[in-house]
Order: structure tokens, then sequence, then C-alpha cells
């Protein structure tokens, strides 16, 4: 693969500053050296595995390529043992959502409880929640069971245009999630949803992700996958005082169902590994990219992104990251 097609990391402090990529390539033992470690483990008393656990809480796509169903393949492909909380039942396709099942509250708070006393999660994720009184039980419980690892991505329109977020619950989201969330990852147009902030450019997808941390979420990554250039997606991960923008090459294809699903669940799988945050990020990154650029021919409109092109290619692919600190 040529250096164009790498997913490079650029390191900011402060204002907006973009570093060349100058020496990248004798920086990857440096970033080997701080690379984090994997918590699966072995039990002692019957020597099996104990895996990482991470949990998604969404709503299930009847097409596979989105939603719980997108979240349990990526979890295992990125080699976490994957369980859910069902919040919603959608039909749904390649060709858009045709209807939406709210499941009832309390059974939400059922299958937190059953997770609760005997799976409990090393990390867990958020999805579509659809209303506000969803988004209530969940951060109940998350806040009561104190889940560790908690990314938020605040699913609201899906590729076709349908809501899948009341209006008036976005608020909630704000008040309720984003105060608890370790990640929270938004694309520009949800971005732009939670901070009423109109995003045109870079400055703009930083002074949103600034808004996004002051909201209370530890670590935000508001993905480029919308913006202006046609060659590159730039995704912007700020912490409230460090930033980095993580830049992936564009793939011309239409089979992007369940990116941002597969992203989110991918950082979640690594964070229950026990990698740092920009760790899982750039890892779940590499994932995806590999994901939307081997596609597979499923449905006849936007098909779903490829959850095991990671796996099959094994690493021939040739993908790098370029971590660069300013």
């Amino acid at each position: 693969m040529s250096a164009d097609q790498s997913i490079k990391i650029y390191s900011l402090s402060g204002d907006i500053y973009i570093s060349p990529m100058n020496g990248a390539d004798k920086l990857q033992s440096d970033w080997a050296k701080n690379h984090s470690f994997e918590r699966d483990s072995i039990h002692p008393a019957t020597e099996l595995l104990v895996p990482a656990r991470a949990a998604t809480i969404a709503g299930s796509d009847s097409s596979g390529g989105a939603g719980i169903q997108a979240d349990i393949k990526t979890f295992q492909e990125c080699g976490a043992y994957g369980m859910s909380v069902i919040t919603a039942l959608t039909a749904q396709n390649t060709l858009g959502v045709h209807d939406v099942h709210r499941i009832p509250a309390a059974h939400i708070a059922a299958q937190f409880d059953a997770l609760e006393d005997d799976v409990r999660p090393d990390a867990v994720k958020t999805g579509m929640l659809a209303d506000g009184q969803t988004i209530n039980i969940v951060s109940e419980r998350l806040v009561t069971y104190r889940w560790p690892n908690i990314v938020v991505d605040p699913v609201m329109i899906a590729k076709g245009g349908t809501a899948l977020l009341e209006k008036n619950a976005v608020e909630q989201l704000r008040t309720h999630l984003l105060p608890i969330a370790t990640v929270v990852t938004p694309n520009i147009p949800e971005a732009a949803a939670l901070t009423s902030i109109a995003i045109h450019s870079r400055i703009e997808q930083f002074e949103a992700a600034k808004r996004l941390h002051e909201l209370g979420a530890g670590h935000v990554l508001v993905k480029g996958g919308h913006g202006p250039d046609k060659d590159y997606s730039t995704d912007l991960l700020y912490d409230g005082s460090e930033g980095w923008w993580i830049e992936g090459p564009r793939h011309d294809t239409i089979r992007t169902h369940g990116t941002g699903c597969t992203l989110s669940s991918a950082i979640t799988a690594y964070l229950a590994k026990g990698y740092s945050v920009l760790d899982s990020i750039i890892k779940a990154k590499q994932y995806i990219h590999m994901a939307i650029k081997y596609p597979i021919a499923v449905g006849k409109g936007h098909g779903p992104v490829n959850h095991w092109a990671a796996r099959t290619l094994n690493g021939r692919d040739g993908s790098l990251c370029h971590y660069i600190k300013s």
C-alpha cells in the first residue's frame, strides 16, 4: 500500500496545529513501546480463558448490517465476548428502515440486571436509544452499576434518513449520557445537533469537540466522514487538553451501512481488552478502514461493511498508523 493509503494521526496542543509527516517511519518503534496490554486471562481454578467482555446497548437491525448485529460481529472480530441490551427492534434492510418497535423500559432494565448479576462487562457502548425514557433508564443503570469504559455513539439518523432518536430526547442525551461517557463518537451532523455549532471546517470541528468535552464527555471523537475533503476522512480526538487528527483515505463505495456502529463497537472491544482510549481508537480506525476498503455484496442499497476483512487479510494489506507529536 502506498503512503497516502495509511492512517495518520497528528497530535495537537492548545490551538489547532497539524504536524508535518516528516519522520513518521522512525516513530513507529516509539508507538510500539507505548502500546497498552490486553486483559484476557486464564481462570486459576478451571484453567479456561477469561475473555474481555463488551456489551452493546442499542437497537436491532434485522438485515444484520448495523445495530446490535454489527456490534456483536465487531466484538467477536476484535477479540471480546459480546453481550447486548436491546432497546428497539427495527424492520430494516439496505434500502431503509421500515418500522420501529421500542422495547419497554422495564424490560431494558431487566436486561441490565441480568448482565450485572452474572456477566458484568468490562466496557459498554450505547447506540440507538430512540427516546427520552430509554435514555433515562440506560443512564440510571449505568450510573447505579458503575459499568466502566462507556462509549456513547449518539445515533440520531439512519443511513437512509429515518430518525432514530426523538428530537426532544437530544437534551436528555446531553445531560444524562455525555457526563458519564468515557468516549463519545458523533459524526459531524450529530456533533452539530449536540452543540448547535455549524461544522464546515476543522476549526468548527475542534470547537464542537471542545463543547462536547465541556458537557462532560471524557474523550470526544468527532468523526469526519461527512466532511468536505473528497480524498480523506479526518476524525478529531480531544480529551480536554490534548488532541489528535486521525486521517484515513476515503473509498468510493456505497457499502457503508453500519460504519458508525462498527467503529464505536471496535473502540469498545479494545477498551474491554485493556487498551488505552487512544490505542483503542487507532486500532478501531484501522479495523473500519479495512471493513470499508474490502466490501461485500449484500443487499440492493447501502450495503454493510465487511466485518471480517481485517481477519481474512491478516495484516497483508499493509495499513499503517503514524503517530506524530507536535
